[in-house]
């Protein structure tokens, strides 16, 4: 009897400790592709506020602007957080992907940057200029030199512009298009590259400090939580979005760059 009885209770101590160490684990998993700087750091903060409700966050880093789209509409990871609005619409659109986004996270303001001058006034006739070769970023970009009295474009042209709608080109400048991670490595070879904010920081350029001129920190250009369209009702991922929306984010942006990342913090449900 006494036999038993120890079986049973040693019976119901295992059962005890399989359900707390049940308990303690992880109830969703989510991955979650990013590039890795700024989109990797900020998700590493997160990571630990969403432990706390039971959410597994996976970060997966990309260093590119194609395929974490690609591996979110397949499937491979259940969010990305790397692209702006007008990338991710012209993206979605020209792929017919079905991605949608739940966050507006933060502002990376796009600047330009050179090894060899020390402001706009000092570039040479036929300088050569680099900017992104997507079309989204390709068009900021010119928007950017326009802004900023290198060139004139076509109004009709907007953020979709490209190099046919340039009208003026007064320093005729040699405008090359490149792939948007490449930029930082071609400031040897460049007289001026417009360089999104994401790699210059990898780069280890400071934007608020080695930029010649930048956008002004209302860009509408904001950084979003990219989803599958099917997947916006998902609590997993509304939690995520609630958590890149919290004051300790917002202070963590504010205070890890210093003003080359801006806050957005707008929710999209």
């Amino acid at each position: 009897m006494n036999s038993i009885r120890r079986g049973l209770l040693w019976a119901m101590l295992l059962l005890v400790a399989f359900v707390a160490c049940t308990s303690a684990a992880p109830a969703v998993r989510l991955k979650v592709g990013a590039t890795p700087v700024p989109h990797a750091e900020i998700l590493e903060v997160v990571r630990p506020m969403l432990a706390a409700k039971g959410i597994d966050l996976e970060i997966i880093e990309f260093t590119d602007y194609v395929t974490p789209n690609l591996a979110l509409n397949d499937g491979d990871i259940d969010a990305n957080f790397f692209q702006h609005v007008p990338y991710l619409e012209s993206f979605a659109t020209d792929r017919r992907l079905n991605i949608t986004y739940l966050a507006k996270v933060h502002i990376e303001p796009m600047g330009a940057y050179s090894r060899r001058y020390e402001s706009a006034d000092e570039l040479p006739n036929r300088a050569k200029v680099g900017i992104p070769n997507d079309p989204t970023n390709g068009g900021r970009a010119l928007l950017l030199l326009q802004k900023y009295g290198l060139i004139a474009l076509d109004p009709k042209a907007g953020i979709s512009a490209t190099v046919f709608d340039i009208t003026s080109n007064p320093k005729n400048l040699q405008i090359t298009e490149l792939d948007a991670a490449q930029l930082p490595r071609s400031l040897e070879d460049m007289d001026l590259a417009i360089i999104n904010s994401n790699f210059a920081l990898e780069a280890k350029l400071v934007p608020t400090k080695d930029a010649l001129f930048m956008e002004d920190a209302d860009s509408p250009y904001a950084n979003v939580l990219a989803v599958r369209t099917a997947d916006v009702s998902n609590e997993a991922l509304r939690e995520l979005a609630r958590a890149l929306m919290s004051p300790e984010i917002a202070d963590f942006i504010l205070r890890e760059y210093e003003g080359s990342v801006v806050p957005a913090q707008e929710l999209n449900f």
